[in-house]
């Protein structure tokens, strides 16, 4: 499996961040700042906050967040049992329509693995 898939994202989003924060916009440097807020310590760990946004993210359907937090989870030592249990849950919560983004998010978390060596 190529690691491009989470070199594209990574470069991606980054690029489009960039351009985005450049216009100066109050408001969505606000939400900007107000998501990264959210996911650090306090009376819950980040690891939990990050299989969290997971949960969230599977349900909404939302691939980008799904491999934003996939990759916050891998950073954090979560393992492949913890993210599996884990979209197990925003499977059931989110129905079959959430399977073709499990794929994905499978998929995902095998590039990390293979990436950071931890296959």
């Amino acid at each position: 499996m190529s690691n491009n898939i989470i070199d594209d994202f990574n470069s991606y989003r980054s690029k489009m961040n960039d351009k985005i924060l450049a216009d100066n916009n109050k408001i969505v440097k606000r939400i900007f700042n107000l998501d990264t807020n959210a996911f650090t310590e306090g009376a819950l760990d980040k690891k939990t906050k990050e299989l969290l946004g997971l949960v969230a993210s599977t349900v909404l359907r939302c691939d980008d967040c799904v491999k934003y937090h996939l990759e916050s989870c891998h950073d954090e030592g979560v393992t492949k049992e913890e993210v599996m249990e884990t979209l197990s849950i925003g499977t059931l919560v989110g129905g079959t329509i959430v399977i073709p983004h499990l794929r994905r998010a499978y998929e995902y978390w095998e590039a990390l693995d293979e990436k950071k060596g931890n296959q």
